[in-house]
């Protein structure tokens, strides 16, 4: 079993790198700045209530074999939709909003990749 651990490990780096990074923000917005830290982690807690958005992140998580993929594909549409959002396209969206999407998208998906895997080891 310890064997099997350490490859389970191994083979998710990218995975345990992406959770620590949203822990790691989260103590040093908490630091910094702990208003707008706790305005993102509020509304990253309300946004995990949505069904269709935790669906939606445990199923690419789950589905996309390469998480570097997902990871990508998670940046660059925030990159986008920020940018979108300072030239003035989408009026309703906030930063601090899609940030908290972000990091819920990233979380759950990255929590099912690492299930994925263990799931294959496991068999």
């Amino acid at each position: 079993m310890n064997g099997h651990l350490k490859a389970l490990l191994a083979d998710a780096k990218l995975n345990i790198a992406v959770l620590l990074v949203i822990v790691l923000a989260a103590i040093v917005g908490k630091m910094t700045d702990p208003a707008v830290t706790n305005t993102i982690l509020e509304a990253a807690d309300q946004l995990s209530a949505n069904l269709i958005l935790v669906l939606v992140a445990i199923t690419l998580g789950a589905l996309i074999a390469d998480f570097r993929w997902v990871v990508g594909g998670a940046l660059t549409v925030f990159a986008a939709a920020s940018v979108c959002i300072e030239v003035g396209v989408f009026h309703y969206l906030t930063i601090n909003s899609l940030l908290a999407a972000l990091i819920v998208v990233l979380g759950f998906a990255s929590i099912a990749n690492v299930y994925r895997r263990y799931q294959a080891f496991r068999h």
